[in-house]
């Protein structure tokens, strides 16, 4: 291809650098153009009339990525990490330049094309449960954080609350902070009144006379005027956390619609003990494109369950991928980590890794691995998972104890 060309674009949020080559890595056209419609759109139409073979970007999604796919674009995506360690073939500086990245990632497509994979993009329904489940753990790290601010606020102003319900994010504990926010309000409960209160709440599962007895015995808050106005603050964590739970809650809510309604749900819903958000999350960070893990081999490297492995003469390293999409790896190993306790061929294979000695993460890799095996065969036929048909799991329920 003596007439081939390509291009290289380096994002940035507000404009983008473009260099287009030809097949000699002589650069034809440079230009920046802002990252707007009307920019989005110019850059378009100046790499059609070029007919490039290939664009390489740093990033998988946004406007512009969108527009380039619509236009029948093939794009290869090459990570910022990767980008810097190219910048050595090109000089010893390793200066970061837009204009230079640019030319540097239209002539890495144009020399190394054969080792790129090209972008296969998922569907609109499944980028946007990938989205909702983010956007989910996201929210999720924000209460859990403020749930501890609020937990070691609460050892000071008020010790006796915490560890008196089973979470301090439980309505009833949040109900209970609401109505006592002090140390002397507390102090002045008596069983009747606990009792009362408890009843209102429809709460059982602890007798009132054991919940007054640990508020009793706990050490002695602040007191007296200090405890009231402390108390404003327990009311400003105490609402940022509900807050939190209630649009988490909500997002739950789509996530379950988004996935009842997407043609892969009910793949990753009959997996054990995936539920429902579990099962959004593998589902949206798998995707739906089914070219982009043409074996279960590059599923598992992708989500770094498989060891890296590096040889130099005799020596030989075996050690753990870090250059890996951990977005997915979180999803299958804590897919994986809880599926052994509903599947005892599951439990089976993490027992087996922990006598040979391994830690529990490495072990929830190693079943993570074989648990992808049997998702890529799931998701490339379109089959539910049937604990009657996995052959693993049958022939050890059928062994003599």
């Amino acid at each position: 291809m003596t007439d081939a060309r390509f291009a290289g674009i380096d994002w940035a949020q507000d404009s983008h650098a473009i260099c287009v080559i030809d097949a000699a890595g002589e650069p034809l056209e440079r230009l920046v153009v802002a990252h707007t419609k009307a920019g989005i759109g110019k850059a378009v139409g100046v790499l059609r009339r070029h007919g490039v073979a290939g664009v390489g970007i740093e990033r998988s999604d946004g406007p512009l990525v969108v527009g380039l796919l619509a236009a029948g674009l093939e794009v290869f995506v090459m990570p910022p990490s990767r980008v810097k360690s190219l910048r050595g073939r090109y000089g010893s500086a390793g200066n970061k330049d837009d204009r230079f990245d640019a030319y540097m990632l239209a002539d890495v497509v144009r020399t190394d094309r054969r080792r790129l994979t090209p972008l296969r993009p998922d569907t609109a329904a499944t980028t946007s449960l990938r989205t909702l489940v983010r956007a989910r753990a996201d929210l999720v790290q924000h209460r859990v954080a403020l749930v501890n601010q609020l937990r070691a606020h609460l050892l000071t102003v008020l010790p006796g609350v915490v560890g008196l319900f089973c979470e301090l994010t439980s309505p009833i504990s949040r109900a209970f902070l609401t109505a006592f926010p002090t140390q002397d309000a507390v102090d002045a409960l008596t069983v009747e009144e606990l009792t009362g209160w408890l009843a209102g709440q429809r709460y059982r599962k602890r007798p009132p006379e054991v919940l007054l007895a640990r508020l009793q015995d706990a050490p002695t808050g602040v007191t007296g005027p200090a405890g009231t106005a402390l108390a404003g603050v327990t009311t400003a964590y105490l609402t940022a956390a509900t807050g939190l739970i209630e649009q988490i809650n909500a997002l739950e809510t789509q996530i379950a619609q988004a996935l009842a309604e997407h043609p892969d749900g009910a793949i990753f819903t009959s997996l054990p003990r995936a539920g429902t958000v579990r099962a959004a999350r593998l589902l949206a960070e798998i995707g739906d494109a089914r070219g982009r893990h043409p074996t279960p081999a590059a599923l598992a490297g992708l989500a770094g369950v498989t060891p890296s492995t590096r040889q130099s003469g005799q020596v030989r390293m075996v050690a753990f991928r870090w250059s890996v999409n951990k977005q997915l790896r979180g999803a299958v190993c804590d897919f994986a980590a809880d599926s052994r306790h509903a599947n005892p061929w599951a439990a089976d294979l993490y027992a087996q890794a922990r006598a040979r000695g391994h830690r529990h993460p490495h072990a929830v890799r190693i079943l993570a691995r074989a648990w992808l095996t049997i998702i890529w065969k799931l998701w490339t036929t379109g089959t539910p998972y049937n604990p009657d048909q996995h052959n693993a799991l049958q022939k050890l329920l059928t062994q003599t104890p």
